[in-house]
Parts: C-alpha cells; structure tokens; sequence
C-alpha cells in the first residue's frame, strides 16, 4: 500500500486515515482470527509469549482505530464509502491470507511491517505538503508518529520471539 507523494485536501487525508482504520482491522482481525482457529490442546500449548502478543495486537489495533477515527472527525471532508477503503486494503492483503504464512508469527510480522510502512509514508506525505488541514497539523503528525513508534515495536517483539524460538 502506497501513499503518494504528498497529502494536499482534507478528502485526501480523511481517506488515507480510513484505510489505516480499516488497515487496524485486518491485523486485528487476522490475530483474533490465528487464535481463534486453534483448539483448545492447541492453545493450551502455544507459548504465552505468543498468546500474550496476539492479546496485545488485538488491543493496540482497537485502540489505533480509535485514535484515528477521532482525526477523522476532526477533518471537514466527505469520507469514502467503508466497502471502498475495505476493498483498497483488502487488495494489499489479497496475496496472502492468514493460512499463507508458515506460523502466527509470520503473519503477525507481515501485518506489523504493513502497518509501519504505511504509516511512515503517511507521514512522509503530510509533511511534505504544504496544505493546511480542518485538524492540528502537529496533532496529527504526533498521532501518527506515537502508531507508527507502536507498529515499530510491534515487529520488535515478533522478531524476539522467533528468534527465541528458534
């Protein structure tokens, strides 16, 4: 998913912010989703660490939503059609699904990678735009930047992991 070179409306912005609700989803949902297709022996055997990671991923993204979601309120601009910023993620993620990957670990490390890279180009685009938005512009870089810092610790902690794991 790649964000153009600068962010010059309030439409433009609201939508770029939708797609990283709808980006939260999707990593939310995939950890909900691993966790949930394991049996019970299944889970009782997955390492806390791992539990502990999933719980938290679906935490962080629930309450990244939220702090986007808030931006976009904030924003004087018609926002897109849910099914249409669902379809434009959907299209990054269509290569590869949940089961795709060789554990929970990989797809919580490509879900986590995704997010960062979003974000940082995110904010590299409203940066380099001289627009003047409907919200704070400091406000919203520091939003973004506290995200893009968690997504970064994010793939940290998997990366631990599998490397204690291994």
């Amino acid at each position: 998913m790649s964000v153009g070179q600068r962010v010059s409306t309030d439409h433009q912005l609201a939508r770029l912010l939708q797609i990283g609700v709808v980006l939260e989803e999707v990593v939310e949902a995939r950890a909900a989703r691993h966790y949930e297709s394991l049996s019970s022996e299944e889970r009782d055997e997955l390492h806390d660490d791992v539990r502990d990671l999933l719980s938290e991923a679906r935490e962080e993204s629930a309450e990244h939503r939220e702090r986007l979601e808030s931006l976009i309120d904030e924003l004087d601009a018609d926002t897109v059609p849910f099914e249409d910023v669902e379809a434009l993620v959907g299209e990054q993620f269509a290569g590869t699904g949940p089961d795709d990957f060789d554990s929970i670990l990989y797809d919580q490390l490509h879900g986590e990678e995704t997010a960062y890279k979003f974000y940082d180009d995110l904010i590299r685009a409203v940066e380099a735009s001289d627009a003047s938005f409907d919200l704070d512009r400091q406000r919203l870089l520091s939003t973004l930047e506290s995200i893009r810092e968690e997504e970064a610790e994010g793939v940290e902690e998997v990366t631990e992991i599998m490397e204690e794991s291994a």
